[in-house]
C-alpha cells in the first residue's frame, strides 16, 4: 500500500488499500463495538463482506437502513441500532447518504429529542453537548465529499424538504479515502456523483463570499475533476482515474464551506419533489444556471476554463461543460427524468427559499428559477 496521511480538515488517510487501516486505527482508540452504517444496496453487494473480513478483533454490527436520499427517520432508526446494540464507535460506509445519516446516528445515539430539533435553522435549535462516539468515514463514490464535511443533509419524513446539521463536532475524527472501493461504481453513478463533485468545485468558486483558501482548493478540485471524470466513467477500472475523482470530491467539499449557489438551489429541490439523485440533478442544471450567472462574473469564468483546460476562455467553459455531461452518458434534459411543466409550482418555490442560492454570485428570484426549470426541461 502507498498511502498518504494528512490533516486537513481532519485525519485522512489516502490511497487504493486504506480500509485496511480501519480495525488498527480503531482498536489503538479502544473501540470495541463499531457499528458500519451503510445503505441497503451496498450491505448486499461484496465490497462490503470484504471490509468486514479486515475488521478481526472487533464485534462488527450493520445498520443498512438507508436507501434513496437520506430521510430523518433513517437516522433516528439507526441511533436506536446504536444503542440497542451498546456500540461504541461508528463507521460511516458508503456514498453521500451513508455518510451523512452515520453523523446523524452518532450525535442522536447520544443527545435527546429528534434529528429535526438540531438543523441549524431551527428557531429553538438544540447544542450537541455531548462527547460524540468516535467515528470513521469510508466513502464509496466520488461526489459529496461527506467525509470532510461538518454537515449533514437529510430529508424531512413527509415533506421531504432538505434540512442540515451543521457542526464541526460531526466531522469524522478519521477518514479512510480508498480509490478500490469506487472500481465497482456503474458508469452512470460514477457520472451523477462526479459533476456533484465538480458542481461543487465550481459553485463554490464562483460564490462571492470572501475564502481566497477555499478558492484555491476549488479550482485544483475542478482540475483533478475536469481531467479525470471521462476516464473514470468509460475506464472503470482506471485506478488513477477513479484516485483524482476521489480527491477532487473531498476537495469540493472543503471549498464549499464557502458556499454554494442556484444549481444547488435547484438540485435540492428536484431531490424534495422528484426524489432525484443529488448528483443527477446537479448535472442536470448546471448549464443552465451557469449560462446566466456568466454575466455577472465572466472574469471567474476565465479562472474555471483555465483549470480545467478549456480553450475559448470562460466564454467557452459552460459549452464544455455540455460537452462533457454528453461523453459520460447525462445528456438530455429534466422531462426526460419524469419533471414535468405541473412540477414548477412546486420545485420553484423551494429552490427559491433555499440557503445555498443566497450565495449565488447573481441574485436570483423565483422568475429566475422558473425560467431554470424550464429551460432545463
Amino acid at each position: 500500500m502507498n498511502i498518504t496521511r494528512f490533516s486537513f480538515p481532519t485525519d485522512i488517510h489516502f490511497g487504493p488499500g486504506a480500509r485496511k487501516l480501519v480495525a488498527q486505527h480503531l482498536l489503538e482508540a479502544g473501540v470495541k463495538r463499531p457499528l458500519i452504517v451503510t445503505d441497503s444496496a451496498l450491505a448486499a453487494l461484496p465490497v462490503l463482506a470484504e471490509f468486514r473480513s479486515q475488521l478481526a478483533g472487533l464485534d462488527v454490527v450493520v445498520f443498512d437502513g438507508i436507501f434513496g436520499n437520506p430521510t430523518c427517520a433513517m437516522a433516528m432508526a439507526g441511533a436506536r441500532s446504536y444503542k440497542l446494540h451498546r456500540c461504541d464507535a461508528v463507521i460511516g460506509f458508503g456514498g453521500g447518504a451513508a455518510l451523512d445519516v452515520a453523523k446523524l446516528v452518532g450525535l442522536m445515539a447520544v443527545h435527546d429529542g429528534d434529528v429535526l430539533e438540531y438543523v441549524w435553522d431551527h428557531p429553538q435549535v438544540r447544542p450537541i453537548v455531548n462527547p460524540l462516539p468516535p467515528m470513521v468515514a469510508l466513502p464509496t463514490t466520488a461526489g459529496t465529499g461527506s467525509e470532510v464535511g461538518r454537515s449533514s443533509v437529510v430529508s424531512e419524513n413527509d415533506t421531504h424538504h432538505k434540512r442540515t446539521v451543521f457542526s464541526p463536532k460531526i466531522l469524522p475524527r478519521a477518514v479512510f479515502a480508498d480509490p478500490e472501493l469506487t472500481l465497482a461504481l456503474p458508469p452512470a453513478v460514477t457520472a451523477a456523483t462526479g459533476m456533484d463533485a465538480l458542481t461543487h468545485n465550481i459553485e463554490s468558486y464562483l460564490s462571492p463570499a470572501y475564502h481566497p483558501l477555499c478558492d484555491g482548493i476549488a479550482l485544483e478540485g475542478l482540475r483533478l475533476g475536469a481531467y479525470a471524470l471521462a476516464t473514470a466513467v468509460n475506464e472503470p477500472g482506471n485506478l488513477q482515474a477513479r484516485s483524482d475523482m476521489m480527491m477532487s470530491s473531498m476537495m469540493g467539499a472543503i471549498a464549499f464551506q464557502k458556499d454554494l449557489g442556484s444549481v444547488h438551489a435547484c438540485a435540492h429541490a428536484l431531490g424534495a419533489v422528484n426524489d432525484m439523485h443529488h448528483g443527477l440533478a446537479n448535472a442536470l442544471m448546471i448549464d443552465t444556471v451557469l449560462a446566466w450567472n456568466f454575466e455577472a462574473v465572466p472574469a471567474k469564468f476565465d479562472a474555471l476554463a483555465h483549470a480545467a483546460g478549456v480553450i475559448g476562455g470562460g466564454a467557452a467553459f459552460v459549452p464544455w461543460l455540455q460537452s462533457l455531461k454528453g461523453g459520460i452518458g447525462l445528456s438530455g434534459g429534466l422531462a426526460q427524468r419524469g419533471v414535468t411543466l405541473d412540477h414548477l409550482p412546486q420545485l420553484v418555490p423551494l429552490a427559491a427559499s433555499d440557503f445555498t442560492g443566497r450565495t449565488n454570485p447573481r441574485p436570483a428570484i423565483e422568475a429566475d428559477y422558473e425560467r431554470f426549470f424550464r429551460q432545463a426541461m
